[in-house]
């Protein structure tokens, strides 16, 4: 590890790697926690998520979803109609994260103590 080594981690830059673009999409308390309801659940409403998560208030669980629809990881249908519905359901790319996060969720039950 001499000072090429040095030079390649200097002239590196996460923001330009896969690695990094992955944890913007998934970055945040209940990110995750939605990706995997909705890949659980299938299509489920605004209110039956935040009943599921519990502890995230509905401002959050707005952004959230708001967030998620933006990058293309869920889909958003609202059906004109009152009281006014609204579904979720995972995309194609947001299916494409399910075995990663499944893999989390297998490493976790193997290390915690």
């Amino acid at each position: 590890m001499g000072k090429s080594f040095f030079e390649s981690i200097q002239n590196a830059h996460l923001e330009d790697s896969g690695f990094h673009y992955t944890l913007s999409l998934i970055n945040g308390k209940y990110k995750m926690v939605v990706l995997y309801t909705l890949s659980t659940f299938g299509v489920v409403r605004f209110n039956e998520l935040k009943r599921f998560i519990g502890t995230i208030s509905y401002k959050t669980l707005s952004a959230t979803l708001k967030e998620l629809e933006a990058d293309k990881l869920i889909i958003r249908t609202e059906y004109p109609q009152i009281p006014p519905k609204v579904e979720y359901k995972l995309s194609e790319k947001g299916k494409s994260l399910i075995p990663i996060l499944n893999n989390m969720c297998e490493w976790g039950e193997e290390h915690k103590s």
